[in-house]
């Protein structure tokens, strides 16, 4: 994880790492992190700032998960966590403020479609490789968690 700095971000800060499903703890990590540092330093950490750290975060993202799937020898290998953070961070971004309980079912939700990739979230996963690919099918499973999300709180 230290080899590289795009190993770093794309396995989560360590987070990817876990023996035990890495993509949850990435996205426990998305979680908590987004929580810490919105109720920390809020005049910081703003939507506004989200959304910009979210963007490019994404960007920085398809490089850094791209040069690690290279050096891995895998292209979208278990330990890359980043597009689950940046994911989920997106999906925190558009409920904020919800109770620490729609937060939850957010997260499951999201880890639903990001796991078990339905389609089309299983279609992009196929279609596209490298660093985009790695990162699009994550955005793509925050919009339908997003959609299950609206269509429940409408319900």
């Amino acid at each position: 994880m230290l080899a590289h700095p795009a190993h770093l971000l794309s396995q989560g800060f360590g987070s990817g790492l876990s023996p035990i499903m890495p993509g949850t703890a990435g996205t426990l990590f998305a979680w908590l992190s987004f929580v810490v540092l919105s109720v920390r330093w809020p005049q910081i950490f703003t939507p506004l700032t989200w959304g910009g750290i979210i963007v490019i975060g994404y960007f920085i993202g398809v490089w850094a998960c791209d040069v690690t799937g290279k050096n891995l020898g895998v292209a979208d290998h278990g330990s890359m966590v980043w597009d689950e953070i940046i994911a989920f961070w997106l999906v925190l971004l558009l409920i904020t403020p919800a109770p620490i309980s729609a937060q939850f079912w957010a997260f499951v939700i999201f880890r639903f479609f990001d796991m078990l990739k339905p389609p089309p979230i299983g279609y992009f996963d196929r279609q596209f490789k490298g660093g985009f690919g790695v990162m699009f099918d994550d955005i793509v499973a925050a919009f339908f968690a997003l959609l299950v999300l609206a269509f429940w709180h409408n319900w």
